[in-house]
This record gives C-alpha cells, sequence and structure tokens, in this order.
C-alpha cells in the first residue's frame, strides 16, 4: 500500500495561514472525496483563511497554483485524479502536473501540497479518496504536508 510508512504530521498554530486548495473537476465522486479530506485538515488546523477554487482538469492545476501563489497565499494544495486510459494523454497529463506543480512550489517558495492520484483505474482513486471504505485520504494528506512544510521553514527562520 502506498500509504506505508507515512509520517504521523502534527499541525500547530497555523490559524493565521492563507491557505489555498485548487482542485480538478473531472472524476466528481473522487474529486469530492479528496477536497472533503483537505477541508478537514484544514479545519483541524484551524485555518481561518481558506479558498477552493475549481478548475477543469488535473493539466490546469498549476497555473492556478502559479496565481495563488504569487497572490500571496502561504500554502497551495493541488488536488486531481488522473486515470489511465487507451491512449498516452495519461502520461502527458501525469507529466504536466507534476512538472508543473514542483515549478510552482520551487518558483516561488511557497509549499504546495501534491494530492494528485494517478491510477490505472477508478477502484485505485476511490480507495485513495478518503470517502467511506477508502484506505487513503489524499486530500487531507497532501494539505497536512502543506501545512508542516510552511511551519517548517517558517521556524527554522524564525
Amino acid at each position: 500500500m502506498s500509504g506505508e510508512g507515512a509520517p504521523e504530521l502534527r499541525v500547530e498554530n497555523v490559524g493565521d495561514l492563507r491557505v489555498a486548495v485548487v482542485a480538478a473537476l473531472w472524476h466528481q465522486t473522487v474529486m469530492d472525496g479528496l477536497v472533503a479530506g483537505a477541508r478537514r485538515a484544514l479545519e483541524e488546523a484551524e485555518v481561518r483563511d481558506a479558498l477552493v477554487l475549481r478548475v477543469p482538469g488535473s493539466f490546469e492545476l498549476p497555473v492556478a497554483a502559479a496565481r495563488l501563489a504569487r497572490a500571496g497565499y502561504d500554502a497551495v494544495v493541488a488536488l486531481g485524479v488522473v486515470v489511465r486510459g487507451e491512449t498516452p494523454h495519461f502520461d502527458y497529463v501525469c507529466q504536466a502536473a507534476t512538472d508543473g506543480l514542483t515549478r510552482v512550489t520551487v518558483d516561488t517558495g511557497v509549499p504546495v501540497g501534491f494530492g494528485v492520484l494517478t491510477c490505472d483505474d477508478e477502484e485505485q482513486a476511490l480507495a485513495r479518496a478518503g470517502l467511506p471504505g477508502s484506505k487513503e485520504d489524499k486530500g487531507y494528506e497532501a494539505t497536512q504536508a502543506a501545512l508542516a512544510t510552511v511551519v517548517a521553514l517558517r521556524d527554522s527562520y524564525a
């Protein structure tokens, strides 16, 4: 299972952060679970200033994340799902989303939580979406990772 060995993150004293969640619209059931997980992580961390922005698909996540990072958000969480099909489209979208989001975080210095599921089938996506019966909650995990990175960076410069 991909969640094996994951760190247990504790995120505290982040109520003052501005956090944006940018989420794709494709695969609505899976995406609803990912967004709910992100919202739950933000609520638990007592983040008061959070924006959820929906974009058409995972390919559009980097441009939205870049705009939000440059708009002064302390962290951005990118959520999407790409399910393998019969053409190379899967590979291109996965690579573009990954490279684009990496570039956003490195170029801006704003942590980006990577919650883009890249799955062979719908069953794998549902297992990671944080829905009842899911094995993992990648929306929650990506949000916690982004918040924990902000804290680590902030505390290292205190």
